[in-house]
């Protein structure tokens, strides 16, 4: 439990943690003995924030010990109290990314706990031993809900063998059944970890928040100086760009898990707005999966096959649309059907004020 503290049973675990040492929240924020504690939780939310190549497994704490476990778990709860104090969705979804991926790597190492802990998190789960190599095999239910999530031919259910309702997870692209299954597993657990947080803001009050000022403090200003320095500069006006596209932007930049139609989309319209292949590139740098090679690939496939990107109807049916009746007023126009027509009005819009800004042709 101290290795995998944000576990559905976590709770209990925390609980019965501090109520054992005797700490109080008060004491997890200024008790000079515990400063270690908050010196890893400062790590983890430090990892959260900067990674890019993904989050470290490993930790340095001895786990073997009643202290290393006290400061592990701990470590935890102090990192996700600062991100539920922080109110900041942004950082939500960074830290969340950065845990979930963590736990990622370490189901798919534990080879003795593997199959308890996706019982956490799936129905169910069944291993087939064959000359001494594991293959799992979980519910098609928990596979059709979670695979979505998930880019990648591998992770449709067509591609996936299938037998009386139950899906396998047999190896693939270098990784191992476990590997993969805990790949999916870990989309339960970014919901779940996401869902946690969102309601302990709920019932967070200020006075409460204030306790954790200073270091929301420092790690918001560290991930706003992130980000900046992550996004890709173009050739493109950014106040032009039409809020799906920069939503897909925003969203990957921040290590969210984009599907499939929001990829394609992303790169298309890249691709119309005469962006090079290295910079959209670099909008993917941050995915979950990310990998230099394969995102090069497809991006590739799409700039000479010369897609086309999605129209908005397209793209409200796959869940990529972010904007509400309200919240954009071009967007609210009866005319507007495509996100290249976004673009077109606005660089119209400031062609007339002097901008003298080229404006991008019109799909049909």
């Amino acid at each position: 439990m101290a290795r995998y503290p944000f576990l559905p049973q976590g709770s209990v675990f925390l609980k019965f943690v501090l109520e054992k040492n005797g700490i109080t929240v008060e004491d997890l924020i200024e008790a000079p003995w515990l400063e270690e504690v908050r010196a890893r939780g400062r790590i983890r939310l430090l990892e959260s924030v900067m990674h890019k190549e993904g989050v470290d497994a490993a930790t340095t704490i001895d786990l073997s010990s009643d202290l290393g476990k006290m400061t592990e778990s701990l470590s935890f709860l102090y990192a996700m109290l600062i991100v539920c104090a922080s109110f900041n969705e942004r950082l939500l979804a960074r830290w969340v990314e950065g845990e979930a991926s963590r736990a990622d790597q370490l189901f798919g190492m534990d080879k003795e706990n593997f199959a308890i802990l996706a019982k956490s998190y799936i129905s169910d789960i069944k291993e087939i031993q064959n000359r001494g190599v594991a293959t799992y095999w979980i519910p098609m239910s928990d596979f059709i809900e979670l695979c979505p999530r998930i880019s990648g031919n591998y992770w449709r259910l067509i591609n996936r063998p299938v037998k009386n309702g139950w899906v396998c997870m047999n190896p693939g692209a270098g990784e191992t059944s476990r590997q993969r299954t805990a790949r999916l597993i870990k989309e339960r657990i970014r919901e779940d970890l996401t869902n946690s947080c969102v309601d302990r803001m709920n019932k967070m009050d200020d006075s409460f928040a204030e306790l954790f000022l200073d270091p929301v403090e420092r790690v918001t200003k560290l991930l706003s100086e992130q980000v900046k320095d992550e996004m890709p500069m173009t050739a493109a006006i950014r106040e032009d760009w039409p809020p799906c596209f920069e939503s897909a932007v925003a969203e990957l930049s921040q290590g969210v898990n984009v599907n499939h139609t929001g990829r394609v989309f992303l790169a298309s319209m890249s691709l119309a707005m005469s962006l090079t292949q290295e910079q959209t590139c670099g909008f993917f740098s941050n995915a979950p999966d990310y990998n230099a090679d394969t995102t090069s690939y497809q991006i590739n496939q799409i700039f000479e096959r010369g897609y086309t990107p999605h129209g908005c109807a397209a793209l409200k049916t796959s869940a990529r649309c972010p904007v509400s009746p309200g919240d954009d007023r071009l967007c609210d126009q009866e005319w507007l059907t495509h996100p290249l027509k976004y673009l077109k009005a606005k660089q119209r819009r400031r062609f007339k004020d002097g901008g003298g800004v080229t404006i991008i042709e019109e799909t049909k």
